[in-house]
Order: C-alpha cells, then sequence, then structure tokens
C-alpha cells in the first residue's frame, strides 16, 4: 500500500506508466522523489534519497551461518536512468522521467567480501562487447518481485558499490527465463540477508537496522572517533606512554598463567599491542576485535610476527555485532579515556563482556577508580578568567564586544582543564569512587553521581575539584595497578581539574560538601555537573552556606600541557607519605585479594625533587652573583684605589664558594626513603 499524503506531509502525482518484463508499474511523484509503484503492493523512492520502503524490505534478521556462494545464469539486466525534462510541463505527465537501457545478458553471484554480503552481476555489454561487472550489497539493496518472471532492484546511493558514491539510487530491472529461477534468487537472497557477513577474519551482522551503539552515539561524532583511532600517529601516541604500556605489558607477562592455553578476545585492539602480549604469554588463540581502519595495519603488524600470527585474528568491526567462534577466558582492552569514562569505551568493554566472556573468566583491568580532592591553584584560576578579557573591548574596530563576555567568561570554565599538576595544590586527602568492571551493568554508566564530602586541612580558596583515575589487573599471580595520579610517572591521561568560576573560602577543618554528577551523552562523552559547599559560621547555631557551581564538557578540554614536569615533594610530605602507606593489619590477606594497599611513592618523586632543588640553588646563587657583579661594576669609577676593587672580588669569591657547597650537599644528601623503591605506584596522595 502507499502512505497516505496526511501522514507524510506530501502528497502523490501520476506521472506516467511502464512496463518491465510481464509486469505493470507506475510512476509517482511525491515531493521532490519520484516513486515507483510495482503492482500496488511496494513503493521504492528513486529520488535523492531512500525515505520511505515497506516494512518487509527492512525487517531486522537474526545472525545464523552464511550460505555457499551460488550462481544464477540466464538473466537480464535493464538499468533505469533519469531522461531529460519535458519541456512543456503538460506533457510531463504522460511522459516516464527515466528510461530504460536495453537489456543484456548477465550471470549473478551471491558472495561476500570485507564490506559484507553481495550479488555480483557480471554482464556484457550491447555495444563493445566488453564484460562488467554491478556490486549490489545487500545491507544497502531492496529486492521487490513485480513479476512471475521479473523483479525491481534498488541500490541506495550510501552503499559501496557506488563509486564514486552517487547522490541518487540506482535502480535496474531483471528478467528470468522462468518463474522457478526468479523465486530461486528471490529466496536465496532473502536467506543470504538473515545470515552474519564473513569478513576477512570474523563473523559480522550487518542486517540489524541498528545496533546497540549506534543507538546510543551520533554517527558524526562515531566517525570522527574511528578516524582519529584509525590513523598511526594517534597509536604511536598511546604506544609512547611507556607507563601505560609498560604497565600492561607487565600485567600480562607476569600473570602468565592466566593466559596460557586460554582464548583471548583483545577489545578495541587498535595496533594490536595487547594482542601481541597475549600471544607471548601462551595464549591459545587471540581475537582482536578492532571498527576503526587500524584493524589493516593491525594484520599487518600481526603478519610481521610469524611466531605469534598464527595465534591471533584480526576481526575488523564494533564489538557490539561481531559473533565469535567460542566465548573467552580472558578479555583484555584499554578502554580508559581522560577521568576514566570518557569516549564511552568502557560501555563497550562491558557489552564485550556479556557477550563474550565465560562465567569464570577473566577480565584485564577488572576494576577502575576516580580519586577526587579539592584543590587551590590562583594561576590557574587567573589564567582562565583572564582569557575572556578579549571580550570587554568596547571598540573592537568599532564594534563593542561587551555583549558576549558573560557568555565567553563561562564557556571557558565549562571546559575541563587536562594537564600534570603538583599534588600539593590538593587542600584535603582524596575520596574515592570504585566501578568494579566485573559486576557492573552498562546502563549505570549512562548517569554516574559522586556525593563530595572533604575536611579542609588548611586556610585556603578553594578554585575546584581534581580528578585522576587508576585500574587493577587483577592477576592470580601479581596483581598490578595503572594510575594517572599526580606526583606519579605522567601518563598520557594526565589529570583532569573542575574549575569554578566563584571560589571557595574555608578554614582548617571545615567541611566541604557537593556532587560531581555525570551524565552521558551522545557524542561520545559526558556533561560534569559540579556543586561543591562550605558553611561558614557567624556564630553559634548560625551559619551562611556559601555555594559554587558549574556544567562542564568532558568532550571539549582546555589540554593545557603537553609535557610532563618534575614536582617537588617536601620531607614532611614524604614523611606524611610513608606513614599513609604503613599497611593495616587489614592488609594481611592474600595480595590478588587487597584492592586498597598503597604502593611506595615512586622514585621518580624524589628524583624530581632533587633535580628542583639543584635547580632552585643555581637560579638563586646565579641571581646574587649577577647583581653583586653588575653592583661592582656600578661602584667601580668611584672606587679611587686597589683596595677597595680587592675587597670586592674577595666578597665575590665567598659568594662562588658558598653556592659550590651548597650544590655538592644537595648532590650527596641522602636518600630520603631508606632506599626501599617499588614499581607498583602509588593508588593516592595522602
Amino acid at each position: 500500500m502507499f502512505p497516505d499524503s496526511t501522514s507524510h506531509r506530501g502528497h502523490f502525482d501520476l506521472v506516467g506508466e511502464g512496463e518491465l518484463g510481464r509486469a505493470k508499474f507506475t510512476l509517482l511523484r511525491f515531493n521532490s522523489h519520484f516513486c515507483v509503484g510495482l503492482q500496488h503492493k511496494m513503493l521504492v523512492f528513486v529520488g535523492p534519497h531512500v525515505d520511505y520502503t515497506t516494512a518487509s524490505c527492512r525487517r531486522s534478521m537474526a545472525v545464523s551461518t552464511l550460505p555457499q556462494p551460488r550462481v544464477f545464469t540466464d538473466l537480464r539486466l535493464s538499468f533505469i536512468s533519469p531522461s531529460s525534462p519535458s519541456p512543456s510541463a503538460d506533457s510531463s505527465l504522460h511522459t516516464a522521467p527515466f528510461d530504460w537501457s536495453p537489456s543484456v545478458s548477465a550471470v549473478a553471484t551471491l558472495t561476500s567480501d570485507h564490506s559484507g554480503k553481495l550479488v555480483d552481476f557480471h554482464f556484457t555489454s550491447n555495444d563493445d562487447g566488453a564484460g562488467s561487472n554491478f556490486r549490489c550489497y545487500l545491507q544497502h539493496t531492496q529486492v521487490c518481485k513485480v513479476g512471475p518472471a521479473s523483479q525491481f532492484w534498488m541500490v541506495e546511493d550510501s552503499a559501496p558499490s557506488l563509486n564514486p558514491k552517487a547522490p541518487y539510487s540506482e535502480g535496474f530491472g531483471v528478467s528470468f527465463t522462468s518463474e522457478e529461477a526468479s523465486n530461486s534468487l528471490f529466496a536465496a537472497v532473502r536467506e543470504w540477508k538473515s545470515a552474519g557477513d564473513v569478513l576477512a577474519n570474523g563473523l559480522v551482522d550487518h542486517s540489524r537496522d541498528a545496533n546497540r551503539f549506534d543507538k546510543k552515539i551520533e554517527s558524526s561524532s562515531a566517525k570522527l572517533y574511528f578516524h582519529y583511532y584509525g590513523q598511526l600517529l594517534h597509536q604511536q601516541n598511546m604506544l609512547q606512554d611507556y607507563v601505560r604500556t609498560g604497565t600492561y605489558y607487565a600485567a600480562v607477562l607476569e600473570n602468565f598463567i592466566d593466559f596460557q592455553g586460554r582464548v583471548v578476545v583483545d577489545v578495541g585492539a587498535g595496533s594490536g599491542i595487547l594482542s601481541l602480549f597475549a600471544a607471548q604469554a601462551g595464549a591459545k588463540h587471540v581475537y582482536a576485535v578492532e571498527a576503526s581502519n587500524m584493524a589493516e595495519h593491525a594484520r599487518k603488524l600481526i603478519a610481521g610476527n610469524p611466531a605469534l600470527s598464527s595465534l591471533i585474528t584480526v576481526i575488523h568491526g564494533k564489538v557490539e555485532e561481531v559473533e565469535l567462534p567460542e566465548k573467552a577466558d580472558i578479555l583484555i582492552s584499554e578502554p580508559m579515556g581522560t577521568l576514566l569514562v570518557n569516549e564511552r569505551m568502557l560501555e563497550s568493554y562491558i557489552i564485550s563482556r556479556d557477550r563474550f566472556l565465560k562465567p569464570t573468566g577473566k577480565m584485564f583491568p577488572s576494576l577502575g577508580r576516580i580519586h577526587l580532592a579539592p584543590f587551590s591553584d590562583e594561576y590557574l584560576h587567573v589564567e582562565i578568567a583572564s582569557k575572556a578579557l578579549f571580550w570587554q573591548q568596547p571598540n573592537y574596530y568599532g564594534v563593542d564586544l561587551t555583549a558576549l563576555y558573560d557568555t565567553a567568561f563561562q564557556g571557558y570554565f565549562s571546559q575541563p582543564v587536562v594537564d600534570a599538576f603538583d599534588p600539593r595544590l590538593l587542600v584535603t586527602p582524596p575520596i574515592t569512587h570504585t566501578i568494579d568492571f566485573t559486576k557492573i551493568k552498562e546502563e549505570e554508566f549512562y548517569e554516574i553521581s559522586i556525593p563530595l564530602n572533604f575536611t579542609a586541612t588548611m586556610a585556603t580558596r578553594i578554585h575546584g575539584l581534581a580528578c585522576w583515575f587508576d585500574v587493577l589487573f587483577n592477576g592470580s599471580a601479581v596483581p598490578r595497578w595503572l594510575t594517572t595520579a599526580p606526583g606519579a610517572p605522567t601518563t598520557h591521561w594526565y589529570q583532569l581539574r573542575c574549575v569554578l568560576s566563584q571560589p571557595l573560602y574555608v578554614m582548617a577543618g571545615q567541611a566541604i560538601t557537593g556532587t560531581l554528577n555525570m551524565v552521558a551523552h551522545s557524542a561520545q562523552s559526558y556533561t560534569l555537573n559540579l556543586t561543591m559547599s562550605v558553611k561558614m559560621w557567624n556564630g553559634p547555631g548560625q551559619g551562611v552556606m556559601q555555594t559554587s557551581s558549574g556544567k562542564l564538557d568532558l568532550k571539549e578540554p582546555y589540554y593545557r600541557m603537553s609535557q610532563p614536569q618534575a614536582y617537588v615533594w617536601t620531607q614532611d610530605q614524604v614523611q606524611q607519605m610513608q606513614q599513609a602507606q604503613q599497611p593495616p593489619q587489614a592488609q594481611s590477606s592474600q595480595p590478588q585479594n587487597d584492592t586498597s594497599t598503597v604502593q611506595a611513592l615512586p622514585l621518580a618523586a624524589w628524583a624530581g625533587q632533587r633535580q628542583h632543588q639543584m635547580q632552585l640553588s643555581t637560579d638563586i646563587m646565579g641571581k646574587l652573583i649577577g647583581g653583586f657583579f653588575c653592583f661592582c661594576l656600578m661602584l667601580l669609577p668611584v672606587a679611587g684605589h686597589e683596595s677597595t676593587i680587592h675587597t670586592m672580588w674577595s666578597w665575590l669569591r665567598i659568594m662562588i664558594d658558598f653556592w659550590v657547597f651548597f650544590w655538592m650537599r644537595s648532590i650527596h644528601k641522602e636518600v630520603p626513603l631508606d632506599g626501599k623503591y617499588d614499581d607498583n605506584y602509588q593508588l593516592g596522595i595522602f
């Protein structure tokens, strides 16, 4: 049936009729689109877009085993093409808006390639006798029976077979020698549409209208996302994060007992580096699933390691739609983004757990934690606020910009700051929000609410909330943490700070409360709603609550720095760290079951302190010597005798000797950690 004109806000105009074999069809115009009515049972648009088809042509098919390729002979094809517009408006009602090409003999083959299932039509042109091929990918093709031995095929304008992609759909007719031959091809096409797509290394279901990923993520965001991770330079950036890559390597190889003889699925494999690690650890087989074009580079990289290549199968597709021949014992992935949850890949990680992992299987990583603490950074606050001063110009080339100042001011404070900051900026010990990847549901990532409750350790101004994360690889042999904490070796995730446009004033011992509410959106990120409050006491039983709030978009951060810095740890901070790191009695249990053990301060923190002290002493003494030298030059014309010059030179030598002594003392100063170092980094700061 045709759709009624009211529901589609348009009307149909009869523009002509025609025949295809023994079947009649009617040509209609619907708004700006041409339509083909086939025996009053089917409607197909031939205009710029395929906007409507009957439900029978868009049913969702279940995944099944792909049938064997089939060949159909004795076909004749006739292609449809737009005709020149009629010079008379009246005569256009009696003239078809397109022409049929002469029919040609063809052979159809049902098969598949890396883009999906298809029907490959091979035909010989009547003009020059040359052979030609036309491919119809089934997920972009509609097939309609218009007679006992006639069919009408429509290929959407987005199909990969239209190369270069045409702005219009492609339509053609297929005639058969018998009704039996027509029914045979029609049934075979339906059977193939209901089956999964075989790629070079796996099985993918393209027949669904939309999977869970496509339903919740904007297509434009997904396109940019997969394009970004499909480039080798971005993969190199992650591979050169040696804290990240080295921790994964250690977590896999140290826990080889978990991988030996096991089936592993690498979710979002990227370059395939984690798959290669798993194969090195003795995995029985690794399925590397990657949705971007990086899958092709992963195949090349894996093929370049012949000792491991036979153990790894690369599957180009989304984890939401691929099918694997067996369940996995181990799920490994690097799904973390800024603030752990950015890019929303953790949801795909959980979907993979539900689809592929055995009930007794392991996840690497298995647990993630978000750490949060208020911070004070006057310089950062002034830096962000000063960006909006541009919009306070009342005469910018004769234009008053001040009307947009408030909007620009709030816009700059809506950007989370991504950088590596000094942990001494924190004004309270951090709190922790834990996410257990083995138990959490996908829907729980849609909105995450973290209550805030701190106690200030000093009197200062609070400028916002600092955040970082760590993840646990809870292997059977050696549990290992990967942390992005401030003061620890810097990773490509850095840390994140939500800066409030209105700072809060606190005194030591005051309670700081609030909420960080994170709401997922379709651009593969989160909207952060931050509220922080401090109660100011005016007298007994009285108080005023000062509150500051902000709305930030995790999708649009302010990347403040690109190079890591060494940060200073004072001696009292080191002592506090050592006291905090004393294992309580409860930590005497097995290490693989203990997910709260605080490890020793990394050597990099002590090295940064020494480096900073020496640099500071050099700068101070250099400035003093330089100033004294300039002072001597100013007094030189006044000094009338040699003894004055000799006195000045003696003082200069004393200053140089003092600086050398101070510098040597810094070099030989004793290590403040009793020589006890641990390559597992600390989980927090206090």
